[in-house]
């Protein structure tokens, strides 16, 4: 049986209006790719480590799916247009 995959991000946004056009965009990317949102920007309490303003989770059916989703033209586009506009850190992780 092949694991899920997740995409965990973690995303402070610092330009609301440059981030909109990575928002209008982004989705198309995820819907390619069988993505299905688990948690996105949801209210959320940082214990440890750095503190983000939005927290992101998404499940994929396998990792390969999850890679190929991030390196899609899609996604490329949706990443360049949030350039500038957020800190990011994404990972991601097989499942168990």
């Amino acid at each position: 049986m092949v694991a899920k995959a997740y995409w965990i991000a973690h995303v402070t946004v610092t330009d609301p209006a440059a981030y909109a056009g990575y928002q209008a965009v982004a989705p198309a990317a995820f819907q390619a790719h069988g993505a299905r949102f688990l948690a996105r920007g949801g209210e959320a309490e940082t214990f440890e480590g750095a503190s983000w303003q939005r927290h992101v989770v998404i499940e994929f059916d396998c990792l390969q799916q999850a890679r190929a989703c991030y390196n899609s033209p899609e996604y490329k586009e949706a990443r360049a247009l949030r350039a500038g506009a957020c800190e990011a850190s994404i990972t991601i992780v097989e499942g168990c």
